[in-house]
């Protein structure tokens, strides 16, 4: 795990974007949600996280950057990327009769060094 906002040269982007999804992961068990799925392929995307708590499930798009010079996290989730993630979600949810009459919400979760920012799209 990296211990500063920039990203140490000895991780690769994979292990990089992987331990992000880590942090997200331990962000929202932290808060009582109980992770039902992570890196589901669906109809040709990727859910990086889906998430439940009581009666509510987050279907989540992790977004890290390399350091400050790099932008904003959120920058890289555009209409379309939203786009794609809903319909991932809608065929992933398809196949999950057990989670119907959910309330389902669509997140951005960007990882910036130690801290975790979480923004619905839809």
């Amino acid at each position: 795990m990296w211990r500063s906002a920039r990203r140490p040269e000895r991780l690769s982007t994979r292990a990089f974007g992987d331990a992000a999804e880590r942090r997200v992961r331990r962000h929202f068990r932290l808060r009582g949600y109980r992770v039902i799925e992570t890196n589901a392929w669906v109809a040709g995307y990727e859910l990086d996280l889906v998430v439940r708590r009581g009666q509510r499930l987050v279907v989540c798009e992790v977004k890290t950057k390399g350091g400050e010079d790099y932008g904003h996290p959120f920058e890289m989730v555009t209409e379309e990327k939203a786009r794609r993630i809903r319909h991932a979600a809608e065929a992933w949810l398809a196949r999950r009769p057990d989670l119907a009459g959910l309330e389902v919400a669509l997140e951005a979760v960007a990882v910036r060094g130690r801290r975790v920012e979480r923004a619905p799209f839809d």
